[in-house]
């Protein structure tokens, strides 16, 4: 999708043998979009590794976070569950499984402070615009 808007771009330049100052800025804000994609997921995730496959073939630039090794940040996370609610975590996962009945109870924030693996995986962060998983709903996004 982005090399397809590139390629136009390209195309509307040369056609047009245009070297106005609108034609560089439309570029850099292309350029600006592909480029502000973020990805918070975890390196042994089948989804996520299936996922950021697909989005890296597209075109786009992804800056990968680690959710295991990197973390996450109070601040991040805290956007991340205003936006999701409750399906930011993953009850799915062996982490969840894994936990006390005690722990399972601690507001959702403190939970995926504590233990970022709860997180449902993958969350792409596009210019403030946020997705979670990898259903066909986001992959259309993309």
């Amino acid at each position: 999708m982005v090399n397809s808007k590139l390629h136009r771009l390209y195309k509307r330049v040369y056609l047009h043998n245009c070297k106005s100052f609108f034609v560089v800025l439309l570029f850099l804000q292309l350029l600006e979009i592909i480029m502000k994609l973020t990805f918070y997921g975890l390196k042994h995730c089948d989804t996520c590794k299936k996922s950021l496959k697909k989005l890296r073939d597209a075109g786009h630039t992804v800056n990968y976070i680690d959710v295991r090794t990197d973390g996450i940040d109070a601040q991040t996370l805290a956007k991340f569950q205003s936006k999701f609610d409750q399906t930011l975590i993953n009850t799915r996962s062996t982490t969840w499984r894994n936990l006390p009945t005690d722990d399972r109870k601690l507001p959702a924030l403190q939970l995926l402070s504590m233990h970022p693996t709860l997180m449902k995986r993958p969350v792409i962060d596009t210019d403030g615009k946020l997705y979670l998983g990898w259903g066909k709903d986001v992959q259309a996004k993309f």
